[in-house]
């Protein structure tokens, strides 16, 4: 990702931690006013203490939510003004 420009889209303070098959459901509201959801998942079991650990600290987390930021359009060719054609007929 060398190079990657990224804009920061929102802040998101989690309000919400749920437990879900190997993870946990992350919600809360953007400093942009939107609900948000994040889910996170893990390649491994989690046993109780691990999840009840991990969710109280994903629960005292806030996120940064980034976007890469769009390239810019290429621009156009403008066409010089032409102005209609008339069709000139002999009798």
């Amino acid at each position: 990702m060398e190079g990657a420009q990224f804009q920061r889209v929102t802040d998101i303070e989690v309000d919400v931690v749920q437990p879900e098959g190997n993870g946990f459901a992350l919600s809360g509201q953007g400093s942009d006013r939107g609900e948000y959801r994040l889910d996170v998942h893990f390649d491994m079991p989690l046993d109780a203490r691990t999840r009840a650990v991990l969710g109280g600290l994903l629960a005292q987390s806030e996120l940064t939510l980034w976007q890469r930021a769009k390239a810019p359009a290429p621009a156009r060719r403008r066409r010089a003004h032409r102005t209609a054609r008339r069709r000139i007929t002999a009798d």
